[in-house]
C-alpha cells in the first residue's frame, strides 16, 4: 500500500475507522473485479480520496456491498464501497503504478534494471495501462488527458535546471490529478462541484509532489538519483512555503464545494494530509541539506561514498522484484502490515510503521516539532 495519506488510528474516531477501511477494501476488490489479482499491489492509499470525493455528494445512497473475511482485516466481513468511485480511484491506482514501472523501465534503474526483468516490467506497465483505460471508459473518463500528463513529465524533468521554479516540475502531475478530482464531481451527480473539485485536485496533486520529494531527498541524494528539490536549487526547506499553500488550497476549496458529508473528507484531505506533512517536514525541517549550498555538495558525495551505509548504521540492500513479491505476501498473509508496531518494507527493506498500531507519532498542526516555521 502506498500514498501520503496513510491511516492514523490513534486519531481517527472510531466510527470513522470501519468507513475508511469499506473505502479502502472497495479499491482493493475493485481492482481485483477489474485488473486480476495482482493489480491489488497497486492499491494507493491517495486515490480513496476519490471514493471518498464521490460518497461525499451522495450521502447515504452511495452503493455498497459486503465482502467476506480477509486476512488484511483479521478475518472479518466488511460493508465495502461499491460503484463509481471505487472505479475512479481504481483508475488512478492503475495509472500511477503503470508511469511508475515505465519510469523504471525507461531509466533501466530498480528492480527493471536486473536481468529479465525490464522486458516483464515493461509488459506490466503495459496491461495496468490497458486495464485503466478500459476502467476509465467504463465511467466517462477520458484517460487521455491523464496520459499526456504523464507522458510530459519526463519533458519537463529533463528541461529542469537550478532556478526552475517547482510549479513547473509539478504542473503534469497538478493537471493529471485535477482531471481525476473533477470527474468525481460528474460522477457524484454534482457537476458544479467540478471547478473546486479541480481546484483541491490541482493542490493535492502539487501536495503528493512536493512530499514525495521530500521524502526521497537523502535516498536520492546518495545514490545520484534525479529529486527535483536538487535538481531545482530548492531544498527541502525552500519547499514549505509551497507546500502549506497546497494544504491551505486544498481545504479553501473542499469548503466551497456543495458536499452532504465532510465528515470522510475532513479525515483524508485535511487531518492526514496534515499528518503526512508533519511527518514529513516536521523533525527536520531545521537540519536538512540545502541543495544550493556547498555542504550538501559534499554531503552528497559522503553519502555515496558510504554505499549502504546511513548514519553509521548499515542499510540493508533493496530486495528484488520477486524477493520482494514473496516478502510482501508474507508480510500480508501474518498481517504484520497493520498489526506491528514495525515492520521492515518488503522491497525497500526500510522501517515501516503498521497501521493497525496503538498509537502513533500523529500531530494534528503542520508545525515543527521543533518550533520553527
Amino acid at each position: 500500500m502506498f500514498g501520503m495519506l496513510a491511516p492514523c488510528p490513534s486519531r481517527t474516531p472510531d466510527d470513522l475507522k470501519p468507513r475508511w477501511m469499506g473505502h479502502f477494501c472497495g479499491l482493493c476488490l475493485e481492482l481485483r473485479d477489474d485488473a486480476g489479482q495482482l493489480a491489488r499491489l497497486t492499491t494507493n492509499y491517495d486515490a480513496l480520496a476519490l471514493s471518498v470525493l464521490v460518497e461525499a455528494q451522495i450521502g447515504d445512497e452511495a452503493d455498497s456491498r459486503h465482502a467476506g473475511p480477509c486476512a488484511l482485516r483479521g478475518m472479518r466481513r466488511q460493508t465495502v464501497a461499491a460503484g463509481a468511485g471505487p472505479k475512479l480511484a481504481a483508475t488512478a491506482s492503475l495509472l500511477l503504478a503503470s508511469a511508475k514501472i515505465r519510469d523504471h523501465v525507461d531509466d533501466g534503474d530498480g528492480f527493471a534494471a536486473r536481468r529479465g526483468a525490464r522486458g516483464l516490467a515493461g509488459m506490466t506497465s503495459d496491461r495496468l495501462r490497458a486495464k485503466a483505460i478500459g476502467l476509465g471508459e467504463s465511467i466517462g473518463l477520458d484517460v487521455d488527458p491523464l496520459l499526456a500528463a504523464v507522458a510530459g513529465q519526463r519533458a519537463v524533468e529533463a528541461d529542469c535546471g537550478p532556478g526552475t521554479a517547482l510549479t513547473e516540475v509539478t504542473a503534469p502531475t497538478e493537471a493529471a490529478t485535477a482531471a481525476l478530482f473533477a470527474h468525481a464531481a460528474v460522477l457524484g451527480g454534482r457537476p458544479e462541484n467540478a471547478e473546486a473539485f479541480r481546484t483541491a485536485g490541482a493542490a493535492f496533486g502539487r501536495l503528493a509532489h512536493l512530499l514525495d520529494a521530500a521524502e526521497d531527498f537523502d535516498e536520492d541524494a546518495a545514490r545520484g538519483a534525479w529529486n527535483p528539490l536538487a535538481a531545482t536549487g530548492t531544498g527541502v526547506e525552500g519547499a514549505m512555503p509551497l507546500v502549506r499553500g497546497a494544504l491551505d488550497g486544498l481545504r479553501t476549496a473542499l469548503e466551497s464545494a456543495a458536499l452532504l458529508d465532510r465528515t470522510m473528507t475532513a479525515l483524508l484531505l485535511d487531518r492526514y494530509a496534515h499528518h503526512a506533512v508533519a511527518k514529513t517536514f516536521g523533525s527536520t525541517c531545521a537540519t536538512w541539506p540545502r541543495a544550493d549550498r556547498r555542504e550538501y555538495r559534499e554531503y552528497r558525495e559522503r553519502r555515496r561514498s558510504r554505499d549502504h551505509y546511513d548514519h553509521d548504521r548499515y542499510r540493508p540492500e533493496p530486495r528484488g522484484f520477486f524477493s520482494g513479491l514473496c516478502a510482501f505476501t508474507v508480510l500480508c498473509c501474518t498481517c504484520q502490515m497493520c498489526c506491528r508496531d514495525h515492520y521492515e518494507g518488503p522491497w525497500s527493506r526500510r522501517r515501516r510503521s503498521g497501521c493497525c498500531r496503538d498509537g502513533c507519532d500523529c500531530c494534528e498542526c503542520d508545525c515543527c516539532p521543533c518550533g520553527c516555521d
